[in-house]
């Protein structure tokens, strides 16, 4: 199959749906490295009462520090997206797959492998966002809207079971009202200290036409690392109703370690 490199020098785009990919962003940001098994992350249980020993500012430098090691220890991975925009009936205005792919510290690439559906929205809503992303990993346009103590204070709420996880439970409460930040909770693992599941909606109305917007982000664990394995945002737009944006994130390869056991493999049949 032909590829087609993706050029992010996208068209500009109208202002109602700039403000939408903008919220976009926000849910797919790299840098909230988390957790979780998308084999069930469903809040299953009710919320429990949460244990006297816990505070919220030792979960947050668990988080930072493991966090941390993460990233250092990440040097590439590619994944497949599918980026899907539908209306509030399921319909698919259109969608886009391909194959992105990082490589430590900055660098982000993108290739089309299919598309389908309107080229216009493609051309005006998923094509910019894709470029963000990109151009955001390289230090461009950087918006800090990492869940760090800079940017929010955490309230804690209790404890919850999603998934195979067990969790603390707290508002994420931002500092600014940012539409880059968001208000919302987040289920972080207890054993690892890191983030299994957010759900919210930016701190600040994104524009006139954005009359509300709330996202679910769940994760996914590949190796000792922990990726995005869905997103989805629902964007009520001033005249033109409820929209959804899907990205899913599909056949992780990082660090290399699918192609190592590819060779180990091959050279066993050699044998």
């Amino acid at each position: 199959m032909k590829f087609k490199t993706f050029n992010t020098k996208c068209a500009a785009v109208t202002k109602h749906m700039l403000a939408a990919i903008v919220f976009a962003l926000i849910i797919s940001k790299p840098d909230v490295f988390a957790q979780a098994d998308l084999n069930g992350t469903e809040v299953s249980t009710p919320l429990e009462p949460l244990r006297s020993e816990i505070a919220a500012s030792q979960i947050f430098e668990d988080l930072a520090r493991q966090n941390a090691l993460r990233t250092a220890s990440l040097v590439e991975y590619s994944t497949t997206r599918t980026y899907e925009v539908k209306d509030a009936k399921g319909k698919v205005h259109a969608r886009e797959v391909g194959v992105m792919e990082y490589r430590a510290p900055d660098k982000k690439t993108f290739a089309v492998k299919s598309e389908d559906g309107s080229g216009l929205v493609r051309r005006l809503a998923l094509n910019p966002l894709i470029a963000s992303e990109i151009e955001a990993s390289a230090g461009k346009q950087h918006r800090d809207s990492s869940i760090t103590p800079a940017n929010y204070d955490l309230v804690l709420v209790g404890e919850q079971q999603v998934g195979p996880y067990h969790c603390y439970v707290a508002d994420a409460v931002p500092k600014r009202h940012d539409k880059y930040l968001f208000e919302g909770r987040i289920w972080i693992d207890e054993q690892d200290h890191a983030i299994v599941r957010i759900e919210g909606h930016p701190a600040r109305r994104p524009s006139f036409w954005i009359e509300r917007a709330d996202f679910v982000r769940e994760y996914q664990k590949i190796g000792g690392f922990w990726f995005p394995k869905r997103d989805q945002t629902l964007v009520h737009v001033k005249l033109y109703g409820t929209k959804i944006l899907t990205i899913d994130h599909d056949d992780y390869v990082v660090n290399g370690e699918a192609e190592k056991q590819e060779r180990v493999q091959a050279a066993a049949r050699v044998f």
